[in-house]
């Protein structure tokens, strides 16, 4: 586009990318600048993302700070978690989820405050991009999206910190370094990568790990952990209600004492290229334990090795950013559809880096010791019917057989 934009609502941090990026939009389109930062759980404090906007000339009243901690879990997390989705078989794709929900509010202040842009700070070989961009579109069809990462020449950390300076931009003590490795951070887990984690051969450095012990040195005695659930969402976590929040919160803080939910993974992004990353997703990994624990006594065998087909193309969705496309809402509604008896409470023992279901119940249980007991079942179950089923089912690997063996004979 080359008419210049009047308003851009950007996705800010408060950290020094998005205040160069801040500055890099009132220098190059000399615009009027609004930010929102959302507080996803991420564990800073947020307060100072607004002295530091205040303090580059943005208006009070164009300053957006929201707690979307509850609406995050409760909107995204857990819709997600009725899928037990992961990406590449193993990652709980808590960068990707909480990209859908920035977008929506992104383009909600655009909308109230007459914003004709929005802007984001991801680069332009990650999968963010992607995310936030499909979604700005898929929710406001005519936004313009700015991606400064795309458009500028600062290719480097020593170019970044010289504009900075140039421009009046404060760069903490701190930052005039090349940090070891980037941090993505929300409720729902941490995500490193880049620099000391690019060499996927070499083990990941201790501090790396934010959320979680070392499994090695977590505590010697076990700890278990009763978790409720009705229609396919946790509710409970030891017989007391939390919010969908305030129950991620603590489990994070007890899957985490005790090392849980450690993932090093390398991936295949989106945009083609393979990437490592280091997560720590304590309270989310004890979750996924905890629901395929309810769903094992309440699911159907039939629904349940569907979901499980359909897993991974919902979670391929939304790692690629399609949070708000037709496919993933189609897929929300059957995996929804399975959850109506995903209710009662699964107990789990927590070890040194592990999690283990053992033990789970239900009043919609389609468990029935009668039909699987070892001892007189009293009638339940007829053993000389199986015979029958194994002969029907064998027909045609018997009418195989008999063709491969007169052909043989030829």
């Amino acid at each position: 586009m080359s008419s210049k934009p009047k308003k851009v609502v950007l996705a800010y941090s408060g950290g020094l990318d998005t205040s160069i990026i801040l500055k890099w939009l009132q220098t190059e389109y000399g615009c009027e600048v609004v930010t929102f930062t959302a507080d996803l759980g991420q564990g800073e404090e947020l307060e100072p993302a607004r002295q530091k906007a205040l303090t580059l000339g943005i208006k009070p009243e164009n300053i957006h700070i929201k707690d979307l901690r509850e609406e995050f879990v409760r909107d995204f997390v857990f819709p997600m978690f009725r899928a037990n989705a992961q990406y590449e078989g193993l990652y709980l794709l808590g960068t990707s989820i909480a990209r859908p929900l920035i977008s929506k509010h992104l383009v909600e202040i655009a909308r109230a405050s007459g914003a004709d842009a929005v802007a984001h700070g991801a680069t332009g070989k990650g999968n963010d991009q992607v995310r936030f961009e499909l979604s700005a579109y898929a929710l406001q069809p005519d936004i313009r999206v700015i991606a400064p990462w795309r458009e500028w020449d600062l290719t480097s950390r020593t170019k970044l910190i010289e504009w900075a300076e140039k421009h009046q931009v404060p760069v903490p003590r701190d930052k005039r370094g090349d940090a070891p490795f980037s941090v993505d951070a929300n409720l729902l887990h941490t995500s490193s990568e880049g620099k000391v984690l690019e060499d996927p051969a070499e083990e990941a450095p201790d501090i790396v790990y934010q959320r979680t012990v070392d499994p090695e040195k977590a505590p010697d005695t076990p700890q278990y952990v009763t978790i409720g659930f009705e229609k396919g969402d946790a509710v409970s976590v030891d017989g007391v209600k939390l919010s969908p929040a305030s129950l991620l919160t603590k489990l994070n803080e007890i899957g985490g004492a005790h090392g849980v939910g450690r993932l090093d993974l390398v991936e295949g992004r989106y945009v083609g290229m393979k990437s490592r990353g280091v997560y720590e997703t304590p309270g989310g990994t004890v979750l996924l334990a905890a629901h395929r624990g309810i769903e094992s006594i309440t699911l159907d065998r039939g629904a349940a090795h569907l979901k499980d087909e359909l897993m991974p193309r919902y979670a391929e969705l939304i790692y690629n950013g399609y949070w708000f496309s037709p496919e993933r809402e189609m897929l929300q509604a059957l995996i929804d559809k399975s959850q109506e008896h995903v209710t009662g409470e699964v107990r789990l023992k927590l070890y040194k880096g592990s999690v283990n279901v053992v033990g789970r119940s239900s009043p919609a249980s389609l468990y029935s010791e009668q039909h699987v007991t070892f001892e007189d079942d009293k009638g339940a179950y007829d053993q000389k019917d199986a015979g029958g089923f194994i002969k029907i089912n064998a027909l045609r690997l018997r009418l195989l057989a008999m063709r491969d063996q007169r052909l043989k004979k030829g």
